[in-house]
C-alpha cells in the first residue's frame, strides 16, 4: 500500500457499510466462482469507530492458486495489484482502488480459513462486540496519526501490539466457546 500519503483519521461515516455493499457486489460478480466469501474488515467495518476513510475488503478464495485469474478480473474493475507485498505477506494478494466516492478501497485476497482470514475476522468481531476496546483503539489511532502523520508504515507498525492483544483475547474467547482455531 502506498506509504507516502498522510495518515488522516476521520470520524465514523455511516455511508461506509453501504459503500462496502456496493463494492462487494462488483467484486463478487467479477470473481465468481473463485470466491467463497467477501467480508468487510478493518476499522470502517466497526460501527462508530474512527478510521482512515478506507474500505478494507477481504475476499475469501477457494484456493490461493486461484488468485491469478482474480487478479486480471480485479484489475479490470479499476484495482491496482501490488505483487511486491507478497514478499512480506505471501498468503495475501493486495489491491487498491482510489477514491471515487469519498473512500479508498483496499482489497485483500486470501484463502478462506487461512490465518490471515481468521485474524481479521476475530479482530473485527471483537471490536464490534466490545465498544470500550473499539474506543481505546480509536484513541490510539488518533494519537498515532499525529505522531506518524507522514509515515503510514510507522503508523501501522505502532498499532501492532494493540491489534495482537485483541486478537489473543478474541482467539481465547472463541476457543472457550468450543470453536476450532487454526
Amino acid at each position: 500500500m502506498p506509504t507516502h500519503e498522510p495518515v488522516e483519521i476521520v470520524d465514523y461515516d455511516t455511508r461506509w457499510p453501504g459503500l462496502f455493499k456496493a463494492e462487494e457486489a462488483r467484486v463478487v460478480e467479477a470473481t465468481r466462482p473463485y470466491v467463497l466469501a467477501v467480508e468487510h474488515v478493518g476499522s470502517t467495518a466497526v460501527p462508530g469507530l474512527a478510521a482512515k476513510a478506507t474500505i478494507d475488503i477481504m475476499i475469501g478464495l477457494c484456493r490461493l492458486s486461484d488468485a491469478p485469474v482474480c487478479v486480471e478480473r480485479l484489475v479490470a474493475l479499476g484495482y491496482t495489484y501490488f505483487p511486491e507485498f507478497e514478499r512480506d505477506l505471501p498468503e495475501r494478494r493486495y489491491f487498491s482502488r482510489p477514491s471515487v466516492d469519498g473512500a479508498d478501497y483496499h482489497l485483500h485476497a486470501v484463502e478462506v480459513g487461512s490465518g490471515f482470514w481468521e485474524r481479521h475476522l476475530l479482530f473485527r468481531d471483537w471490536l464490534r462486540s466490545h465498544p470500550e476496546q473499539a474506543s481505546a483503539y480509536a484513541d490510539l489511532k488518533r494519537q498515532l496519526a499525529k505522531t506518524h502523520s507522514n509515515d503510514r508504515a510507522a503508523y501501522t507498525e505502532a498499532k501492532t501490539e494493540f491489534i495482537r492483544g485483541v486478537e489473543q483475547k478474541a482467539r481465547a474467547e472463541w476457543a472457550r466457546a468450543g470453536n476450532p482455531i487454526s
